[in-house]
């Protein structure tokens, strides 16, 4: 909507303005531009790096039952990471977009809770589902608790996010309703998602407190992605 409204006053502008001085069309540009990222470091530097993977899991996750087990999780010195799908979490405390009637699958519990008990909002917080400590992998080995800060990449887009749940231990690729809503990912807890190409990249020993704020999410997220870049 905010590129949209900043158009049409470009637009506006444009119309009112002399004709020897139309007015510039570079403020919506910005903003398109800025929408892809919520800080400096490009989707293509991250995936760059999270090219190549050294597995530090044992074995090889599924993205969906009934799909072959494909996907290892990778790491370097400073994160995990793993190439996968993105499936809707719409756990935890229910809204508008995420319930009983939206979610036929719908809990209202999260594996980790806010600073003040109640359980995470998927439809505002952007967060990332991890599997369950298995044979595996365990996540708690790698440096990786709840809070803990990821880059989630789809496309050209770069959206930072905390781990705020605890999902099945054979199944990986999947994120809060609002994780997929800032990525421009269909938000549809029953039909939505993406089938591939999302990449999650999560730090280790990076928690983030209280684990619902997510400016303090981005803040350490940008610091820590800029680090991930730029190590050889």
């Amino acid at each position: 909507m905010r590129v949209q409204s900043l158009t049409l006053a470009a637009a506006s502008a444009a119309l009112l303005a002399p004709t020897t001085s139309p007015a510039p069309e570079f403020p919506a540009v910005r903003t398109e531009q800025a929408a892809r990222r919520e800080g400096a470091v490009e989707a293509a530097d991250l995936l760059a790096r999270a090219r190549e993977c050294a597995p530090v899991s044992r074995g090889r996750y599924r993205s969906d039952d009934g799909t072959a087990a494909t996907i290892p999780v990778c790491g370097t010195p400073q994160a995990v990471f793993w190439k996968a799908d993105m499936d809707i979490d719409c756990d935890g405390r229910p809204g508008s977009h995420c319930n009983r009637r939206t979610d036929p699958m719908f809990s209202d519990a999260t594996a980790y809770q806010q600073s003040d008990g109640r359980y995470l909002s998927a439809e505002t917080l952007p967060y990332i589902v991890v599997p369950a400590a298995s044979g595996i992998w365990d996540y708690r080995e790698h440096g990786v608790r709840g809070g803990a800060v990821a880059a989630v990449v789809y496309r050209d887009r770069v959206r930072y996010a905390v781990v705020g749940d605890v999902g099945p231990d054979h199944i990986i690729g999947e994120a809060s309703y609002a994780t997929a809503k800032a990525l421009g990912i269909r938000a549809d807890p029953h039909g939505g998602g993406a089938p591939s190409g999302v990449t999650y990249i999560v730090f280790k020993d990076a928690q983030v407190k209280p684990i619902e704020d997510h400016a303090a999410a981005v803040a350490t997220g940008e610091r820590l992605a800029r680090l991930f870049v730029g190590a050889k």
